[in-house]
């Protein structure tokens, strides 16, 4: 997992991160209570020294006096207090937190979902993952634990600082010159120990990925004779990782000494200025007990400081990260009702003037000044050479992009004039590489109308010759595909998919390739299936495969975004050089 990025905290970052307020002010009340909880907790914990303290004083009168009972009484009820202190904030921390952050999950999913295919192509999948999984797991980890020990830390140094100079003035001042420092010395070599450990557990992986890949290709290793070479990289790695560890050892070794000398130093040198204070009088030996415990609190407290401060910044990162995405624009997309006659499509699709660019390619035109017509009802075939075009039209058709000018028309209605769900819930794409969830054949058939009855499912599946298969599992529709369909072969996803579509019962039906990567056999049910599929709709196939788009109304031939041959197989089989007929030429005689 990527390492959370940390944010110098700037103005811009802290209103990002108020924006989270907006998350938390439903439940504003528990987490305010949560505060006082902490704020109760923190100053119990304040208390313990100065009562410890009082509890020695006691014991040195040489007596049972009855202040021993009565502190130790106080100490066992602060005790109690504090530990119901800390349930109910932790409790109440957890609870808003969850509570909150399910809804940030909620509304982080919904917009990354609406938004447009184009952003989905600048951006890769397992980044936006980390927004939603590692980003907000560090949202939940600030909020429910960073924030109240920041607050706890914050409280402890105050107050800290105060009792140690109603103590001892000339014992604090000399504390806070030798001990926070040392703490503070002691927080950053460690961390500095800890990336020198990770840099040795990185050479090992190096080290191991050698010895999978050499005994993984070890007959590449022993046809090339390359024993000799592989020993000595594997030496080399060793010898590195050997270096970095009496490296890393010298480290650990100077930090044992530090700590020793340099942070018990100091508090022995603390003990040791008390106990000359204590010497002339001006301590008693409860406050200079009193005073060693504050002392550790506030320096270890102050040496905590960085760490919380490191963690607010990543936090600060994360929520900026993750508030950018709000900030991309969402396709216009309206919830999913029974269409009206208005709304339904016959079938009808012209491209006027149509010319696109990718656009991160703005300079190189996809598709170039296309005015076509398609027919309802019509079957249209394109073909052509791979960058032609072919699948950035059909993906045009599918509104997954907007023309880079020029206008598609529906019906006679201007494609951007109709709400995005009532176009595309009228056409099918039946694409080359299928993907299907990892649920049951049911649920994979049942995405194209999720309120299918049993038996549209069941007679999607004999249309699209899926059946033969599917009544051959033990499971039939409850049978698990498997991770994107692994389970099944490419002939049974395809037909998966088509089931698919004609569950949807589309006006428009767009084939991508949609045999090409088949066997003979399932060839021939996947065509057949399809050919049931296109059958009273408007149909665009996209195919290298020439033979099985013989029988379509027009093949347009497509190169350079552009079309520059159309008509029937017949029509243009009779142009002399054309690309069409060299293409088909070239296929039927290999």
């Amino acid at each position: 997992m990527e390492e959370p990025r940390k944010k110098k905290i700037t103005r811009q970052g802290l209103r990002q991160t108020f924006k989270l307020y907006r998350y938390i002010a439903p439940y504003r009340t528990e987490y305010f209570i949560g505060i006082l909880f902490l704020l109760g907790s923190s100053l119990a914990n304040l208390a313990f020294p100065k009562l410890l303290g009082d509890l020695v004083n006691s014991g040195t009168q040489g007596t049972l006096s009855s202040d021993i009972n009565r502190i130790a009484l106080i100490l066992a009820g602060l005790l109690l207090v504090q530990s119901v202190f800390s349930y109910f904030r932790v409790v109440l921390f957890v609870n808003v937190t969850e509570k909150a952050l399910a809804l940030l999950r909620r509304d982080t999913y919904n917009h990354l979902i609406k938004l447009p295919l184009r952003f989905f192509e600048k951006h890769r999948v397992g980044e936006l993952n980390s927004r939603i999984s590692s980003d907000i797991s560090l949202l939940q980890e600030t909020l429910t634990s960073t924030l109240a020990e920041l607050i706890r830390q914050v409280i402890i140094i105050i107050g800290g600082i105060a009792l140690l100079a109603v103590t001892s003035i000339k014992l604090t001042l000399f504390m806070l010159v030798i001990l926070p420092p040392a703490m503070i010395a002691a927080r950053f070599f460690g961390k500095f120990i800890r990336k020198f450990s990770k840099d040795v557990q990185s050479q090992v992986a190096d080290s191991n990925t050698v010895v999978e890949e050499t005994l993984q290709g070890i007959h590449s290793v022993k046809s090339f004779t390359n024993e000799e070479y592989e020993m000595q990289r594997y030496s080399k790695r060793t010898q590195e990782i050997a270096d970095l560890g009496i490296t890393s050892g010298k480290y650990r070794g100077a930090f044992s000494s530090f700590i020793i000398f340099g942070l018990f130093g100091a508090i022995v040198a603390v003990i040791w200025q008390g106990s000359v204070l204590l010497a002339k009088g001006e301590l008693v030996a409860g406050d200079l007990f009193s005073f060693v415990i504050y002392s550790v609190f506030v320096g270890g407290t102050i040496g905590g400081l960085a760490s919380v401060f490191a963690s607010i910044q990543k936090f600060i990162g994360a929520t900026e990260a993750l508030f950018e995405l709000f900030d991309e624009e969402e396709e216009n997309l309206t919830p999913i009702q029974p269409l009206t006659c208005d709304e339904l499509l016959k079938g009808e699709i012209v491209f006027k003037n149509l010319s696109f660019s990718y656009p991160n390619r703005d300079e190189q035109e996809v598709l170039t000044n296309l005015n076509l017509t398609i027919a309802v009802n019509q079957q249209i075939a394109l073909v052509g050479p791979s960058g032609a075009g072919k699948s950035t039209l059909a993906a045009l058709i599918l509104h997954l992009h907007n023309p880079t000018a020029g206008e598609i028309f529906f019906d006679g209605k201007e494609s951007r004039t109709i709400p995005l769900t009532v176009l595309r819930s009228q056409i099918a794409l039946v694409p080359q590489d299928v993907f299907l969830f990892g649920g049951t054949i049911r649920e994979n058939i049942a995405y194209g109308k999720p309120a299918a009855t049993e038996e549209e499912i069941y007679e999607a599946a004999n249309k699209a010759n899926a059946l033969e298969f599917i009544e051959r599992f033990a499971e039939k529709f409850e049978t698990l595909v498997g991770e994107r369909g692994t389970q099944l072969s490419g002939g049974q996803r395809q037909r998966i998919a088509i089931a698919r579509a004609v569950l949807k019962n589309p006006r428009i039906l767009i084939l991508d390739e949609a045999t090409s990567s088949l066997d003979s056999e399932s060839e021939r049910l996947v065509q057949d299936a399809l050919e049931k599929l296109m059958k009273g709709r408007t149909s665009i196939v996209i195919a290298h495969r020439l033979s099985t788009i013989r029988k379509a109304d027009q093949i347009w031939v497509l190169d350079k975004g552009t079309v520059v041959e159309k008509g029937t197989h017949n029509e243009l089989m009779l142009i002399e050089s054309g690309i069409y007929r060299n293409l088909s030429e070239l296929q039927f005689v290999g």
